[in-house]
């Protein structure tokens, strides 16, 4: 059985990604889950099982597959679903999902995940707004493009789980790209993987400071849904 190393469910949007795909799918898996460290020490205890020292890693027997995106490949490689069947589709989704892997860098650092808390904005500064710009654009496209209800077509596929993070920033800072686009983020948080996911972000005791950091510098605190820090 595949086992993926993951951290924090509140925070780790890489680790999302394909947890989230092989929860869809119905694959197998193990889950490891080794929180992030509350000094930001997480290089040692990281590259006991990834030789990057990060989240998250898949390890299936000897073969070991880290970064979120060759993980995809890898999973593509042994079963079916992971891309859709449609050549242009899976074309589509496969660039999609790359320019989410390594874009939207204003969004990731403006609006960094954290499931448990809901912020309002201080301000929506031009870079941000134009990665909003481009995710609704992009999911727009698909869905208008592939017919929905996903973002290429109508079986829930890799580049939803690449997006599934974005979803639930959305929701965290309350913002909106418009009504096709917020429709489709609403179903990708109604996907029964998103919802356990969630409640196990809202349940977790820990607190990272940076991550939490992050999240308070960008607007004002409204309402933190997680359980008590035990």
């Amino acid at each position: 059985m595949y086992q993926l190393h993951i951290a924090n469910k509140n925070y780790s949007s890489w680790s999302l990604r394909p947890w989230l795909l092989l929860s869809e799918l119905g694959i197998a898996f193990d889950e490891r889950l080794i929180p992030f460290d509350a000094g930001g020490a997480n290089w040692a205890p990281f590259r006991r099982f990834a030789p990057n020292g990060r989240v998250p890693c898949l390890h299936d027997g000897d073969t070991v597959v880290w970064d979120s995106l060759a993980i995809v490949e890898y999973l593509a490689e042994r079963h079916a679903g992971v891309w859709p069947a449609d050549g242009a589709a899976r074309t589509w989704a496969r660039c999609a999902a790359a320019e989410m892997h390594a874009g939207f860098g204003a969004l990731r650092q403006r609006c960094s995940m954290n499931c448990g808390v809901r912020i309002r904005l201080h301000a929506v500064p031009a870079e941000l707004q134009r990665d909003l710009d481009r995710i609704a654009e992009l999911w727009n496209e698909g869905l208008a493009r592939f017919g929905g209800p996903f973002l290429a077509g109508a079986q829930f596929s890799a580049v939803d789980a690449f997006f599934a993070p974005v979803a639930f920033r959305l929701e965290s800072y309350g913002l909106q790209l418009g009504e096709a686009a917020d429709a489709y983020a609403a179903r990708l948080r109604a996907l029964p993987g998103m919802q356990r996911w969630l409640a196990a972000a809202l349940a977790e005791p820990w607190r990272e400071p940076g991550h939490e950091a992050e999240a308070l510098a960008a607007g004002t605190l409204l309402e933190d849904r997680r359980l008590a820090a035990g």
